[in-house]
């Protein structure tokens, strides 16, 4: 069942894939409604999925689950995964590789491989208030105070 993200609790669970590159127009166009049809088709054992999504930046995929409604289960996971699969596929773009670092140069959105931004902080080409996006928050809450912050109070600090 699709429903705005704005609408979910603080606690629904989220997933965050970025992307090595930045979506167009056209296709903004054509994925969003892909999204909002798997997501209104997305169920576990049979129960619809309470979901939303958002594209901050045009440049990552934001799914937003409230699971006080039903809970993912493993096979609605996989099925979320094969979805963006799908969407890397169609698209040329790369959704699911963990090992990237993104982040603000002022206005513009980077995206560079972990080795390569270990190498900028050794060069201080990115400072400690340089803005990373931790997309290892869990919960739509944590997305909103803890997603993008300083890389001296995120988890790529270890590199200072």
């Amino acid at each position: 069942m699709l429903v705005p993200f704005d609408s979910l609790p603080n606690d629904a669970r989220i997933w965050i894939y970025q992307s090595n590159r930045p979506f167009t127009e056209d296709e903004l166009k054509k994925i969003k409604p892909q999204l909002d049809q798997f997501i209104e088709n997305w169920t576990a054992h049979g129960a619809n999925l309470k979901s939303g999504y958002v594209m901050p930046y045009n440049r990552f995929i934001i799914l937003g689950l409230d699971q006080d409604i039903n809970a993912a289960s493993g096979c609605s996971i996989d099925a979320s995964v094969h979805f963006v699969q799908s969407l890397e596929k169609e698209y040329q773009v790369d959704l699911l590789d963990k090992m990237n670092v993104t982040f603000k140069q002022g206005e513009f959105i980077a995206y560079k491989p972990l080795a390569d931004f270990k190498k900028l902080v050794k060069n201080k080409s990115v400072s400690p208030k340089t803005i990373v996006f931790n997309n290892l928050v869990n919960t739509k809450e944590e997305y909103q105070f803890d997603w993008e912050i300083p890389l001296q109070e995120s988890w790529h600090n270890r590199f200072l």
